[in-house]
């Protein structure tokens, strides 16, 4: 039985224009990411892997190709129409953890069950769910101003995933966590994968973090090549 296709790109270049002269940052790059599959994307620093990223995300633009996200074209869409994809469809999680300071833990991974139209029961109810299961049914009241680097990292994920998301794309997410707080974030990340059947795309410079996924894509000159 196939399984279903969550995000899909065919073609895909970026090139940016740098004093007058255009360089060519990604080229065809074709992917195909299925349900529940786990995908670790490496290479050298400036290679394209954190704009390789925000294409799939629909954050940014290819120059050329095609952009799918559970079967739309992403890269077609406006602005308002792409924020209701990604919020229906892809978590983000990032090497700083963009908890905003002045809400709780709580409020913060509700914030996108709020946006998607939840009622504040409902989103307080799914996202103190979920900071249970990330380990954090202590710190629900506290700010991120009053948790660890590990504890804002981990709620940072509690976010990306409290919507049930397709895919989750991860770029460096602990990049800024010691190595024992680095292990409980990836561990985490892949038990919710197992557990929720969310595919994992996560870009990282770790080799044997990189080694834990199902499959290792380098980025070499601008094109994706299989380990």
């Amino acid at each position: 039985m196939n399984k279903e296709t969550v995000l899909n790109c065919s073609n895909v270049s970026k090139s940016f224009t740098e004093g007058g002269f255009s360089v060519d940052v990604l080229r065809d790059i074709d992917l195909n990411i299925q349900a529940g599959e786990q995908i670790a994307i490496i290479g050298s620093s400036g290679s394209g892997k954190s704009t390789l990223l925000h294409l799939l995300g629909g954050l940014d633009n290819p120059t050329t190709g095609q952009i799918w996200v559970a079967g739309k074209q992403i890269n077609k869409l406006n602005s308002a129409k792409r924020a209701i994809l990604r919020n229906q469809n892809l978590g983000f999680v990032y090497q700083f953890h963009h908890l905003l300071q002045e809400f709780t833990a709580l409020e913060n991974v509700a914030m996108p069950l709020l946006i998607r139209g939840c009622s504040p029961k409902q989103a307080k109810q799914k996202a103190a769910e979920i900071l249970i299961k990330v380990g954090l049914e202590q710190r629900l009241e506290h700010k991120p101003g009053e948790m660890s680097g590990g504890e804002r990292q981990r709620a940072a994920v509690a976010r990306a995933l409290v919507t049930n998301p397709k895919c989750l794309l991860a770029d460096e997410p602990t990049g800024n966590l010691d190595q024992r707080t680095a292990d409980k974030v990836y561990e985490l990340m892949l038990d919710l994968n197992k557990t929720i059947g969310t595919s994992l795309i996560l870009v990282t410079h770790a080799p044997d973090l990189a080694q834990r996924m199902d499959k290792i894509l380098r980025l070499v000159n601008g094109k994706l090549v299989e380990e």
